[in-house]
């Protein structure tokens, strides 16, 4: 059996035939991005590669393989130890570095000494990046997209939740993103990286159906940091769009209930308010200040929806066509989110 295995698409990542995937690149390339599934076996540490590459560019490489391969050897030995030590006669483990060269090759190779079925990945994680970036970048949205639009605080994201749990196909670009999409939204563990988005992405839009709609939550184009890549993003400019809207106070009160990992954090609060100095008054901004250390949430609420969110929502909706269909709802219970996604999920199947 030849040890280099060619990437089939995307859509077929999950049906290989290998009882693991196992990516031997450093825990700093790993954490950037990585194939669906796989598991984190460095056989180098993010020193070491380091080190070893300075070696090479600056005494030899023969000095540099040499020093490697001790290196790969004592980390193969540890995980041998530890995470394969259980794995039976009939394992058949994938394994990846970054181009299918030394790190993936000399693992591999110590894996069938010992039995095992072990391949490669052809050109490593390389290869897999070039299909990310393909479906991202180059090639067309596969399936039809309808947008969920509507101001701050009209409960988007749990409407998506529920269109979800109801059967609709949904993109939770927040989720995948950890960001709630505004100034406010940061999420405690941070965002993942641009290519680790990329993948999730990539990977969620290739198990849809391409027949059927998929809803996605109006954005900006980009969701905190993370850009969104041009398959989605192009597809979200032209595609139709249902709008939600709800008084204020509902959204307010709704909105004070989503933020509780937030609103805590008063001085962070401050700060995000602070932030917005250079596009309000000086009056203005002192009021939020106010509110926000009298923890005065629901009033706070109101009035950056008031004066901030809701101008730049209205700026930007002149920008987009207009929605097909307008769902004005009284309050934002969960019963009403219920009823409202029921009504959303019937005009999209119609959509379809």
């Amino acid at each position: 059996m030849g040890m280099s295995f060619p990437l089939p698409p995307l859509a077929d990542l999950p049906d290989l035939p290998f009882d693991e995937i196992i990516d031997v690149r450093s825990p700093a390339e790993f954490a950037e991005d990585h194939l669906p599934g796989a598991v984190s076996m460095p056989v180098m540490s993010n020193e070491e590669r380091a080190e070893i590459g300075t070696i090479y560019v600056q005494d030899s490489p023969f000095t540099a393989r040499k020093k490697g391969a001790a290196v790969v050897a004592r980390n193969a030995a540890r995980h041998l130890e530890t995470l394969l030590a259980d794995k039976p006669k009939g394992y058949r483990p994938l394994v990846y570095c970054w181009r299918g060269g030394q790190r993936s090759g000399s693992f591999a190779v110590i894996l069938r000494q010992i039995g095992w079925q072990a391949e490669v990945v052809e050109d490593g994680y390389r290869a897999y990046r070039r299909l990310v970036q393909q479906a991202m970048y180059d090639a067309p949205c596969p399936f039809p997209v309808v947008v969920l639009a509507g101001d701050t605080g009209t409960a988007k994201t749990a409407i998506l939740a529920e269109l979800k749990r109801q059967g609709t196909q949904v993109l939770d670009l927040e989720g995948l993103a950890n960001h709630r999409g505004s100034i406010f939204g940061a999420m405690p563990e941070g965002q993942p990286a641009q290519k680790g988005f990329e993948s999730a992405l990539a990977a969620q839009m290739a198990a849809m159906d391409p027949v059927r709609p998929v809803v996605v939550e109006a954005e900006s184009n980009k969701v905190g940091d993370i850009r969104l890549p041009p398959a989605i993003w192009h597809a979200m400019m032209k595609a139709p769009r249902i709008e939600v809207a709800a008084p204020v106070e509902a959204r307010a009160t709704y909105l004070t209930r989503t933020y509780t990992d937030t609103l805590p954090n008063t001085d962070g609060v401050v700060a995000l308010i602070q932030s917005l100095s250079d596009l309000h008054p000086k009056d203005r901004i002192a009021g939020w200040v106010e509110l926000a250390q009298k923890t005065e949430w629901q009033e706070l609420s109101q009035e950056l929806m008031l004066h901030h969110y809701d101008p730049r929502y209205a700026r930007t909706s002149r920008r987009n066509p207009a929605p097909e269909t307008r769902l004005d709802l009284s309050d934002l219970s969960d019963a009403t989110l219920r009823d409202t996604a029921g009504q959303i999920a019937d005009l999209v199947a119609k959509m379809g």
